[in-house]
């Protein structure tokens, strides 16, 4: 089943062609104050495997967070939906879908929470939850099919 979504207008549609290759819930700083909630839900995945469709999203810069490094916000020109993210910080042509635009947002569940040291007190992550403090090394995280998706971008 391909995952579709878009912004809240509906000026911006997407559908993703593959499986994201790992879901983020994020819970550093920079994602808690641009989700405007305790947490972000991130898709990572490859750019050519999400065909949007409708108006072009404005791209604008967002000063660099942890990593040092800027990223960037796309978002719907009409009515400022973030659709997805582009951080400089990931190498290779993938983005952060936001898992909100999803028309299914049940469809997709966190493989991992990042940035849990900021995690606000009173969210309970599932028992069993994958939790990090700060960020992981892929290797040690990504499924197989994952890590040879991320070969195949010159990453590894």
């Amino acid at each position: 089943m391909a995952l579709e979504g878009g912004c809240a207008c509906g000026a911006i549609r997407y559908r993703l062609t593959a499986a994201p290759m790992i879901v983020h819930a994020c819970h550093c700083r920079d994602c808690q104050r641009l989700s405007g909630s305790a947490f972000a839900l991130n898709l990572w995945i490859e750019r050519q495997f999400v065909e949007a469709a409708g108006s072009e999203p404005v791209v604008f810069a967002v000063p660099p967070g942890g990593s040092g490094k800027p990223h960037d916000v796309f978002a719907c020109g009409k009515c400022g939906t973030h659709l997805w993210n582009k951080y400089h910080a990931a190498p290779g042509d993938t983005v952060l879908l936001c898992g909100g635009t999803l028309d299914d947002p049940t469809a997709v569940t966190p493989d991992v929470h990042i940035f849990t040291r900021s995690k606000l007190p009173w969210l309970q992550l599932p028992p069993g939850a994958r939790a990090f403090e700060t960020f992981y090394r892929i290797t040690e995280v990504w499924p197989p099919a994952s890590l040879e998706r991320w070969r195949q971008l010159g990453t590894g």
